[in-house]
C-alpha cells in the first residue's frame, strides 16, 4: 500500500511537470502535440477548389494556394513548385509590386495573421501579430512598404464583420481604414490602384443590418466600394441586381473587373472607372459566396497580367486566361505532385445501453444547516442525501415532476415547485422526512425557485412566462412574489428578476437579473424591499451566469464563465464591477474546475457546488470585518463526495415478432424480402428469413405482409428543443414528433447543458417517451456569450471539456474558436477525454480543412464552396472525418427546407399537426417562398452533388436534421442527400447506420441484427423503390416500447395512453402569440448552431 501511494505521488508529480512544461512552451500548428499521430498520402492533380492566384510584376509566374499550401509556376502552366507546406493553413498568396516577395495568409504561428516570404519561399515572418481579431485577403500597398488587409471582428453572434486596416512590413499595429457598420456584415476583397490613390473593397449592403440567410442574390447583396487614401473619403463605385464583389483594379487603374450573379450564374464583368459602362466578359465561373459569410472572400482573387488586356482567374477547378476584348479563354494547365500529411481522425465509441445507471445531472443542490444532508433535484423528482455516504432517496411520491427544493432555516422543512402537463404547476412544502405535504398555490402557473425567509414566516418565489414547451395558460402575472407560509397573501415585488432570497434581516429581496445561461451578457445582483421598493443594484458582471449572495450578506459567490470565485459582498451605496479579474478587493477561485448548483451553507462558513455527480465543499475564512484582506479561502482541502443516485435503466418486459415483412437491415445491404424480427424485452432476439425464424410462444405477432421495416432514423444534428432554462415537462412534443417520423436516435450538437443531459436521463429511465437523446452540452464557443469557453492554452482546452465530460457528454462541439490552435488544443484534450469532436462548419472553406487536417471526427453544415474538386476529394478520401451536411439549412444557397415548403401544403400534414404546436407550423410553411427549380439546383442540390462525390470514395455521409421541423425535417433531409446522386440505399444508410458510427454507437443502433437494440420503424411502403416512401412509417419502436404514431400511445405488450399536449387541452387557443425563441431552434430563421 505504501509502494503504492509512494508511485501514485511519483506519478502526480510527473504529470504536474509536464502540464507546466506544456503551460510554457508555445503552441506549434505545425506540430501540435507529441502525441498525435499521422497518415499520409500523395496527392496528384491537375484540379483544385477554391484557389487563389496571382501574377508576377514581369507577367512570367503564377502564385497559388491549393489545399493550404502555396505553389509556383511559369506563366504558360506545367508541374507547380511547392513554395510552402505542412499541417499549417496558408492561402491568398500575392506578390509585391517588385516581385521580390509574397505576402499570404497563415496560421502557422495560432491563428491567421499575415506574413511575407522571399519569392522562392524561404525567409518567411509573420507581420501581423493578431491574436483574436484575425486577418487575411492582404494586398500591397504601391511603393511595397505596407500591406491592406481584412480585420475579422465578432461580437455575441461568431459570423463577424471586417474591416479594412493597413499594416507597415515593420510589423506595428496597424491602421484602421474603415469602420464596420456593425457586426454582422461583411468587408472584404480588397485591391489598390496602381497609383495608390485608391483601395477598392466589396461590402455587404443586404437591408437589415445584420447577417441573415437565404438572401436573394438576384438583388443587391455585395457592392464595391472605393476609399480614397488621401482624403479618405468612401463611395460605391458599382453594385445592383446580382451585387458586386472581388474588385480587382487594373494596372493602368482604368478598368475594375469583378464578379456579379446574374440568376444562377456567377460573371466576371469590367467596369470602366472613367465612364462607369461595364459588360460581362465569362460566363462560367465557379459559384460565389454572396449568400454565405465570406470570410475569406466572395470569391478566389484573380489578377490581371500587365499588359491590361489579360485576366488570370480560378473557375471550376482549373486555371484560365481570358482576352478581355476577344473573350478567349485559354486554359493554363497544371500539375501538383505533393505528399499531404493529416492527423489521423480521432474517433471514440460509446455505450448506448447499460442495465443501469448513474444520474450526472444532480440540478438545485442545497445542504441542511447542520451540513448533513443535501436536497436536489434529478430524473423528475427531489432527493435527499444524509452525508457522507448515505444513499439517495425521494422525499415524496408525488406523479407530478418536482424540481428547486430549498430548506427551511432549521433544516426540517423542505419548499419546492411541481409541473403536471396538465394541471401545471405549484408550490409545496413537505418535511424532510416526506411527512406533512402541504400544496402552498391554488392558482395554476409555472412557478419557480421558491426559497424561506430566515425567520421561517415567509417564502418568495418567481411566477415565470409562458414558453413553447409548457403552454401559455395562466403565465400573465410574471415576476417576483412573496407570502405567507402557508401561500396566502402573495404579493409581487417587481417584474423581472430570477433567483429570488431574503436578505439576512429578512427586510429585502436579492434577485438576480439579465437572465441565466443565453441571457444578457451582464448579469446583476440587485434587491428592493418587500414592498418592491427602493431597489439597489449591489453588483454588475459581464459574462457571470451566477450572483449568490451569503446567507448573512457578508460574502458573494459567482459563477464567471462556468469558474467558480467568492469575493466579500462589500456594500458601499454603489454597483461594483464583478468578475474574475476584479482588483478593488479580493476575488479568488474556489476551484480549478467548474461547477454549477453555487450554494452557501446556513453559517456562510463553508460554500457548496457540484460538477456532474460530485458535491464539494469549501470553507471560507472569517474576514466579514476586513473586506479588504488578502485572502477568503480556508487552507484546508476541499472536500469532494460522490452524490451516487443510481437508478435502472427502462426495459419492457415480454417479446413481440414481426413476421412476413421486408427488412432493410444495414448490416452488409442486406435486405430481407420476406423476414421475421422477434423482440425480447429491448433487442432483437432474432433475425432472418420468416422460413427460418421460429417464433415462441406467448409472442405479440404482427403480421407486417407487405411492409418494410429498417432501423430507426438516426439524427446526429438534431436539434430537439433543450435549450430552454426551465422545468421540465412530462411530454416533450419534440420528442414525440421525431419518433412519429421514425427519429430513434437525437444527437444534438447545441443545447443548454443541463436541459439536455436532463432530458437524456428522463429517457433513460423511461419517465419520457422519446428517442434516444445524446448531446454536446454548451458549444465551445469561440464568440462572446456568458456561455462561451474562453481556449487560450490546451489546460482551458481541458477544463472546457472536463466539464461538459462530467454530465455525460461523449461529444463535444468546437464552434468557431478563431484560431487554429484553439481548435487544435480541443482536439488535444478531447482524445486525453475520450470524446469525439463534431465542430460548426462555420460556412467557412479553409477552417473546414484545417479541421480534416487537424482530425476532427466530423464537419457539421455543409461545406459552402460547390462543387468539389480532386484535391478536397483526395484528402477527405484519405481521412476518417465524418460528414454532416445538414442540407435543410444549407449554407451559400437556399436552404432546402424551403423546397418542401414550396412544393407540399406542409401545414395539412396530419402527423406533424398532432405532434408539433400549430402556430409552429404555420409560422414557417403558409407564406412559401417561390423560386424557380434551378435556384434549388444551384444550393442544397449543388451542394448535396459533392456530398455524393464524397461518399463514393468512402466517406461517411450523415443525416442532420437541424430540428428546422421535427420530425418530418429528418424525411426531408433525406430526400436531399438523395437529390445529389445517392442511391436510395445510399441515402438509407446515412440516416441509420452512417449516423451511428459516427456518434459511436453503431456496436448497438443503426442496424437491425441479432443482439442489437430494438430501435426500428415499419412503414407501409418501400423507400427502396422510392425515396419518399420513407415518410409512410405506421409504427415506431424505440427500445423495444412499439407506438402507433396515429396516436403515440403504446401497443405491444403494453396499452398505455398518451397524455395531452398543452396545445389539445379543452379550450386552448393555437393562435396565442408566442415568442417563438421559446423553442430554441424551431423558429422561422436558422440559428444554425
Amino acid at each position: 500500500m505504501i509502494l503504492k501511494k509512494q508511485l501514485y505521488i511519483l506519478l502526480f508529480a510527473i504529470s504536474s511537470i509536464v502540464i507546466a512544461q506544456e503551460k510554457k512552451e508555445k503552441w506549434n500548428v505545425n506540430n501540435p502535440h507529441e502525441n498525435w499521430l499521422y497518415n499520409s498520402f500523395n496527392l496528384s492533380t491537375d484540379e483544385g477548389t477554391w484557389m487563389n492566384l496571382d501574377v508576377s510584376p514581369d507577367g512570367k509566374t503564377i502564385v497559388f494556394d491549393l489545399l493550404g499550401d502555396i505553389y509556383k509556376m511559369p506563366i504558360s502552366g506545367g508541374t507547380a513548385t511547392i513554395l510552402r507546406s505542412g499541417l499549417a493553413y496558408e492561402v491568398q498568396p500575392r506578390f509585391s509590386p517588385n516581385g521580390k516577395y509574397i505576402s499570404f495568409t497563415s496560421d502557422a504561428e495560432g491563428g491567421n495573421n499575415i506574413w511575407v516570404m522571399k519569392a522562392d519561399g524561404s525567409e518567411a515572418k509573420s507581420i501581423t501579430k493578431e491574436k483574436y481579431r484575425l486577418l487575411n485577403n492582404a494586398v500591397w500597398t504601391p511603393d511595397g512598404k505596407s500591406l491592406v488587409a481584412r480585420k475579422h471582428y465578432t461580437s455575441t453572434r461568431s459570423v463577424g464583420a471586417g474591416e479594412m486596416w493597413q499594416y507597415p512590413l515593420s510589423g506595428d499595429a496597424g491602421l484602421r481604414l474603415t469602420s464596420r457598420k456593425n457586426d454582422q456584415q461583411d468587408v472584404n476583397d480588397p485591391s489598390i490602384s496602381a497609383d495608390g490613390k485608391y483601395l477598392y473593397y466589396a461590402e455587404d449592403m443586404y437591408p437589415g443590418g445584420f447577417f441573415q440567410y437565404n438572401k436573394d442574390p438576384n438583388k443587391q447583396i455585395y457592392v464595391i466600394k472605393q476609399y480614397n487614401f488621401e482624403t479618405g473619403e468612401i463611395k460605391q463605385i458599382t453594385g445592383g441586381p446580382g451585387g458586386a464583389a472581388r474588385p480587382v483594379v487594373s494596372k493602368d487603374g482604368k478598368l475594375l473587373a469583378f464578379v456579379k450573379r446574374v440568376r444562377t450564374k456567377t460573371v466576371l464583368y469590367i467596369h470602366e472607372l472613367e465612364t462607369g459602362k461595364e459588360y460581362p466578359i465569362y460566363h462560367d465561373l465557379s459559384k460565389d459566396q454572396q449568400e454565405a459569410w465570406a470570410v475569406f472572400g466572395v470569391y478566389p482573387h484573380f489578377t490581371w497580367l500587365p499588359n491590361n488586356k489579360e485576366i488570370i482567374f480560378w473557375s471550376e477547378g482549373k486555371i484560365n486566361k481570358i482576352n478581355i476584348d476577344s473573350k478567349t479563354v485559354v486554359n493554363i494547365p497544371f500539375e501538383v505532385n505533393q505528399d499531404i500529411k493529416l492527423a489521423q481522425t480521432h474517433h471514440v465509441k460509446r455505450k448506448v445501453f447499460e442495465p443501469s445507471f448513474t444520474s450526472k445531472m444532480i440540478k438545485d443542490v442545497e445542504t441542511s444547516a447542520d451540513g448533513k444532508t443535501i436536497i436536489f433535484t434529478s430524473l423528475g423528482h427531489i432527493y435527499k442525501k444524509e452525508l457522507p455516504n448515505g444513499a439517495p432517496i425521494r422525499i415524496t411520491d408525488l406523479t407530478d415532476f418536482e424540481a428547486e427544493p430549498s430548506f427551511s432555516t432549521d433544516g426540517n422543512s423542505v419548499i419546492f415547485v411541481t409541473w403536471n402537463d396538465e394541471e401545471l404547476g405549484a408550490i409545496y412544502k413537505v418535511n424532510l422526512d416526506g411527512t406533512n405535504l402541504t400544496k402552498l398555490t391554488s392558482e395554476e402557473g409555472i412557478y419557480r425557485t421558491p426559497r424561506y425567509n430566515n425567520a421561517g414566516t415567509r417564502i418568495t418565489y418567481r411566477k415565470e412566462s409562458g414558453n413553447g414547451d409548457q403552454g401559455f395558460d395562466y403565465t400573465k402575472k410574471t415576476g417576483i412574489y412573496t407570502a405567507y407560509l402557508d401561500g396566502t397573501g402573495a404579493n409581487k415585488i417587481t417584474d423581472d428578476g430570477e433567483f429570488p432570497m431574503f436578505s439576512a434581516n429578512d427586510e429585502r429581496i436579492f434577485y438576480q437579473t439579465g437572465g441565466s445561461f443565453f441571457g444578457g451578457l451582464t448579469k446583476k445582483l440587485k434587491s428592493v424591499n418587500l414592498n418592491g421598493k427602493d431597489e439597489k443594484s449591489h453588483f454588475s458582471s459581464k459574462l457571470a451566469n451566477r450572483l449568490v449572495p451569503s446567507k448573512d450578506n457578508n460574502w458573494v459567490a459567482f459563477i464567471h464563465l462556468h469558474k467558480l470565485y467568492v469575493a466579500p459582498f462589500v456594500m458601499n451605496g454603489s454597483e461594483i464591477n464583478l468578475d474574475a479579474n476584479t482588483t478593488s478587493f479580493n476575488v479568488e477561485s474556489l476551484s480549478e474546475n467548474a461547477g454549477i448548483n453555487l450554494h452557501w451553507s446556513n453559517n456562510d462558513q463553508k460554500v457548496h457546488w457540484t460538477l456532474g455527480e460530485d458535491y464539494f465543499t469549501k470553507a471560507i475564512v472569517n474576514n466579514t470585518t476586513n473586506p479588504f484582506a488578502k485572502t477568503n479561502l480556508s487552507s484546508e482541502t476541499t472536500t469532494t463526495l460522490k452524490i451516487g443516485l443510481t437508478t435502472k435503466s427502462d426495459i419492457p418486459e415480454g417479446r413481440i415478432a414481426f413476421t412476413n415483412a421486408r427488412l432493410i437491415t444495414m448490416h452488409e445491404d442486406k435486405v430481407i424480402e420476406n423476414g421475421t424480427i422477434v423482440v425480447y424485452q429491448n433487442k432483437i432476439e432474432k433475425i432472418g428469413s420468416s422460413k427460418e425464424i421460429s417464433i415462441p410462444s406467448n409472442v405479440k405477432i404482427y403480421d407486417m405482409k407487405g411492409k418494410t421495416i429498417m432501423p430507426g432514423i438516426v439524427d446526429v444534428h438534431a436539434h430537439v428543443g433543450a435549450f430552454r432554462n426551465g422545468l421540465s415537462t412530462q411530454k416533450h412534443w419534440q420528442f414525440y414528433a421525431n419518433l412519429a417520423f421514425g427519429v430513434t436516435t437525437a444527437h444534438d450538437p447545441s443545447v443548454n447543458t443541463a436541459a439536455a443531459f436532463t432530458l437524456e436521463e428522463l429517457q433513460k429511465s423511461g419517465q419520457l417517451v422519446g428517442p434516444r437523446m445524446f448531446s454536446t452540452g454548451f458549444i465551445l464557443y469561440g464568440a462572446e456569450g456568458d456561455f462561451k469557453a474562453v481556449v487560450n492554452n490546451l489546460e482551458d482546452a481541458r477544463f472546457a471539456i472536463s466539464r461538459t465530460k462530467a454530465f455525460g457528454a461523449k461529444s463535444v462541439k468546437s464552434y468557431n474558436q478563431p484560431r487554429r490552435e484553439q481548435r487544435q488544443q480541443i482536439m488535444q484534450a478531447a482524445r486525453e477525454y475520450g470524446v469525439n469532436v463534431v465542430p460548426e462548419g462555420g460556412s467557412n472553406f479553409y477552417a473546414n480543412m484545417s479541421m480534416i487536417f487537424d482530425g476532427h471526427t466530423g464537419i457539421e453544415h455543409n461545406i459552402p464552396v460547390a462543387p468539389l474538386y480532386k484535391d478536397v476529394l483526395e484528402l477527405w478520401k484519405n481521412s476518417k472525418t465524418g460528414y454532416t451536411p445538414t442540407l435543410i439549412v444549407n449554407y451559400g444557397g437556399m436552404s432546402g427546407e424551403y423546397e418542401w415548403y414550396q412544393k407540399s401544403n406542409v401545414w395539412e400534414n396530419e402527423t406533424l399537426l398532432k405532434y408539433t404546436p400549430r402556430y409552429v407550423i404555420d409560422s414557417r410553411a403558409r407564406h412559401r417562398t417561390m423560386v424557380p427549380e434551378e435556384e434549388y439546383k444551384n444550393g442544397h442540390i449543388l451542394t448535396s452533388e459533392s456530398v455524393t462525390n464524397l461518399s463514393k470514395l468512402g466517406v461517411k455521409v450523415n443525416l442532420g436534421a437541424h430540428g428546422q421541423l421535427q420530425g418530418l425535417g429528418a424525411h426531408w433531409e433525406l430526400w436531399m442527400l438523395q437529390q445529389g446522386g445517392l442511391s436510395n440505399l445510399e441515402a438509407l444508410k446515412a440516416a441509420t447506420i452512417n449516423g451511428a458510427e459516427y456518434i459511436g454507437a453503431s456496436d448497438e443502433i443503426g442496424s437491425l441484427e441479432k443482439g442489437k437494440l430494438a430501435d426500428l420503424i415499419i412503414m407501409d411502403k418501400n423507400p427502396l423503390d422510392n425515396i419518399k416512401n420513407s415518410n409512410s412509417v405506421i409504427y415506431t419502436m424505440i427500445n423495444g416500447r412499439l407506438y402507433d404514431i396515429n396516436t403515440m400511445n403504446e401497443i405491444g405488450n403494453y396499452n398505455k395512453e398518451r397524455g395531452k399536449f398543452y396545445f389539445e387541452n379543452e379550450n386552448y387557443n393555437q393562435g396565442f402569440p408566442v415568442n417563438l425563441k421559446t423553442n430554441s431552434f424551431t423558429t422561422p430563421t436558422c440559428s444554425c448552431h
